[in-house]
């Protein structure tokens, strides 16, 4: 059974639906409220748990606050099959975020307050050493301190894991740091942040792949939203076009669902231009759905719309 261990941060969204977001000073009325488990990592750790089905394994290691919020991350993992990994920190509170959907296209603007999360160690995740170094895939972000991703990725480098950075929040980074990622996987404004070129075109998209690499990941993969991802690796690249699985409800959640899905086909041992594949069709039926963990597709339905096609 293949291994996957992710390192992140749960937090609870609070998700508001609304015409516009308010000026400053501003009240106006929303359309919809939603309470619902979030974190990039924690987004990351149910979407590769669903796409894995029972036949993988997958931990999620974190820090928790002691609170009602705490009891939504453990109902979402238990319901998902993700086996937690948590330090409790009863001096924080367990992360939350304020989401805001615009309610005509779907697209959100965010932000995080990481709490208990924000508080995750290099201790952390040595406490975990031989889970990181026995894992077939690593994956982290860039939600947690950095120290803590780094070690994360030192562990699991050494131990022969196929290790995967997603990096966000943008966030400058050393060229060491990005020599540990076998993938590297930001989204069109993330690879502009590290890469300092812009990304509107495919072509575009190649360029700033390629002086991504050239600071030591072996591959990058740029998400594309209605575009799909591009692939980039050993001087040649591979575009996934995106898939259609119905009507876009919300995209808050879509790269999570790539990532988690791209981790599990990868861990399966899969090419890897078809484990993009499998994270294009993970992230095109999140979009249908609302929410963030609760959008994440079961592994029946991943197939059935890759034998539909794109």
């Amino acid at each position: 059974m293949p291994r996957i261990v992710i390192l992140g941060v749960f937090v609870a969204d609070t998700a508001y639906r609304a015409d516009r977001q308010p000026k400053m000073g501003e009240t106006i009325l929303g359309r919809s409220f939603a309470l619902g488990p979030g974190g990039k990592g924690s987004n990351q750790s149910v979407a590769a748990a669903r796409a894995g089905g029972a036949g993988a394994e997958v931990h999620f290691i974190s820090r928790l606050g002691r609170d009602p919020f705490a009891d939504i991350a453990r109902a979402t993992w238990a319901a998902a099959g993700v086996r937690p990994e948590i330090t409790e920190d009863a001096e924080s509170y367990t992360g939350a975020a304020y989401i805001f959907v615009e309610h005509a296209t779907g697209n959100n603007a965010i932000i995080i307050a990481p709490g208990a999360a924000g508080r995750i160690s290099a201790e952390d995740v040595e406490r975990h050493r031989d889970l990181i170094a026995g894992a077939d895939v690593a994956i982290t972000q860039l939600e947690q301190p950095m120290d803590a991703a780094l070690h994360f990725l030192r562990i699991a480098r050494a131990g022969g894991a196929v290790t995967i950075l997603n990096p966000a929040p943008a966030a400058p980074l050393d060229d060491g740091m990005l020599a540990l990622c076998d993938y590297v996987t930001p989204n069109e404004s993330e690879t502009e942040a590290l890469a300092g070129l812009p990304v509107t075109t495919l072509a575009e998209a190649e360029r700033a792949a390629d002086a991504l690499i050239a600071r030591g990941p072996r591959a990058a993969v740029i998400t594309l939203g209605e575009k799909g991802a591009l692939l980039r690796r050993d001087g040649a690249s591979v575009h996934v076009p995106a898939f259609s699985a119905g009507p876009v409800v919300e995209t808050t959640g879509a790269g999570d669902a790539f990532n988690g899905g791209f981790a599990v086909a990868l861990a399966e041992g899969r090419p890897p231009a078809e484990a993009v594949r499998f994270g294009c069709a993970t992230a095109a039926i999140s979009v249908t759905r609302p929410g963030t963990a609760p959008s994440m597709p079961s592994r029946e339905e991943i197939e059935a719309l890759l034998r539909g096609g794109s």
